[in-house]
């Protein structure tokens, strides 16, 4: 059997023009491949047989197509493009101004950079190294840097002009790269001299951060099927096995051309929405639908969840839970879930279901269940794969408790006088990204058996971050 490579093209923020879509389209299915997938950064994959390799990259050369093959050394620039005019509310913040951006981009990124609308949670604020967030003040950003293999979080102490966004990025990409030691998969950072370092050699048009940036409260827009936008409609299209046939996506950017819809959209939610339809031409939407069978409106407790990029497992896993969670009636609004096998990968939601032995999982969730906060709490541990549906069902009625009664979830760390010590453990949690590690179950990521105390661990390194052993502090949670 042919060993099979996976291509990746990057849209940059999220969207591209029928007319070049369709152009990646024909090329991939030159090389074989009858399917296309999208990830949770707005990129396009799909696989062909190692031996038509050469083949695409000519077409690729030829059509000044850039792409990567069974690597990420460029991620996507990801961006809430996609939710203007349809789940932001009105603000300066226009697609004239996300265009403009991306054509200032005279370089690929090694950085994930965000461009996110504050007046959404369509797409996610944190998932970058360098996100950047509008502000109340037209045509200035908030920075919020992410470092590398860290979760240490800094805002940039000054609003950045939209025009130098890339410049801005560039820039502190060479000084954290030219600076590894200090700034890259580092336990303990100090941005401010990366700050210092950068407006050392660089002038850039700025504005003083006059008020903070306000998180909106989490609530995710259903985006599957017809939904009005003003005198017209658009139109989402999720895939359950997260599988685009070719020939469909195809006949999409043709009846695109022909109606005069220029651009195509893909979500951080891995579905494909396509804006500006036309009453008169909503038929022909439909009857496109019907030719290829495609069902476009799922439960919306199936369509609030985040797995990573090619992994059948995590896939399988979730369309187990959503089925449970159909049989339970769940309700889930206000949510999100994620399922983690890969230790540093990116992907993000409320509640976090994250791989520790084969089979067996770490429930944790966000401090205020808002999916765009990145400190995790943990709930449960060492919870077969049987028993997820359980638990995330009484996570759930925890988390409706809480808003009817408007109080706080527990947090890790902190004392609550009405619980028993006996119902209280130590651990040790990673300060940068908060992972647990518990000698009960200890950490098969790096091969330490269980019942193996953490004080005899030599040259331990965090599984998710890499921080040293010197960077976990001793942490109580509530076990039942």
């Amino acid at each position: 059997m042919e060993n099979k490579q996976l291509i990746k093209i990057n849209l940059p923020g999220g969207v591209a023009s029928a007319g070049d879509f369709y152009e990646m389209l024909i090329i991939a299915q030159n090389a074989g491949a009858t399917q296309v997938r999208f990830g949770n950064r707005q990129q396009l994959y799909f696989e062909l047989d190692e031996a038509r390799l050469e083949d695409l990259e000519f077409d690729m050369l030829s059509a000044g197509i850039d792409h990567e093959a069974n690597q990420d050394a460029y991620p996507n620039i990801t961006s809430s493009y996609i939710a203007d005019g349809i789940f932001n509310q009105e603000n300066w913040l226009k697609e004239g101004v996300y265009k403009d951006i991306f054509d200032l981009f005279d370089y690929q990124p090694e950085l994930k950079i965000n461009l996110v609308d504050s007046n959404q949670t369509f797409a996610p604020f944190f998932t970058g190294n360098l996100n950047f967030i509008c502000s109340p003040v037209s045509n200035y950003w908030y920075l919020y840097i992410r470092f590398p293999k860290t979760n240490i979080l800094y805002c940039w102490p000054v609003l950045i002009y939209s025009d130098d966004i890339p410049a801005v990025g560039k820039a502190i990409q060479q000084v954290i790269f030219a600076n590894k030691a200090r700034f890259y998969d580092q336990a303990e950072i100090n941005p401010e001299e990366l700050y210092q370092l950068v407006i050392a050699s660089h002038q850039f048009v700025i504005q003083e951060i006059d008020q903070p940036l306000v998180i909106p409260e989490f609530q995710l827009p259903y985006y599957e099927g017809f939904n009005k936008q003003g005198n017209k409609y658009w139109l989402g299209i999720y895939r359950r096995n997260e599988l685009f046939d070719i020939e469909f996506l195809k006949e999409i950017c043709n009846l695109c051309m022909q109606t005069r819809v220029g651009q195509l959209y893909i979500s951080p939610w891995k579905s494909l929405l396509v804006k500006n339809i036309e009453a008169k031409h909503r038929p022909l939407w439909g009857n496109l639908l019907n030719k290829y069978r495609v069902n476009v409106r799922h439960a919306s407790n199936e369509l609030n969840w985040q797995v990573e990029d090619i992994c059948s497992s995590c896939l399988e896993l979730k369309q187990q839970l959503v089925s449970e969670f159909e049989e339970a009636d769940l309700r889930t609004y206000g949510l999100s879930f994620a399922i983690k096998r890969s230790p540093k990968s990116g992907i993000y939601g409320s509640v976090m279901i994250r791989s520790r032995m084969p089979d067996e999982f770490e429930i944790v969730h966000t401090r205020d269940f808002n999916h765009n906060t990145r400190e995790f709490v943990v709930y449960k541990q060492s919870v077969p794969k049987a028993d997820l549906s359980k638990h995330l069902i009484a996570l759930c009625d925890m988390f409706y408790e809480q808003q009817c009664n408007n109080r706080l979830p527990l947090q890790v760390g902190t004392s609550n006088n009405d619980i028993k010590s006996t119902n209280q453990k130590t651990v040790h949690q990673c300060k940068s990204c908060f992972t647990i590690y518990d000698e009960l179950y200890g950490d098969l990521l790096n091969a330490i058996e269980p019942g193996i105390p953490f004080e005899s661990l030599n040259n331990y390194e965090c599984p998710t971050c890499g921080s040293e052993k010197e960077n976990f502090a001793e942490v109580m949670y509530v076990v039942e």
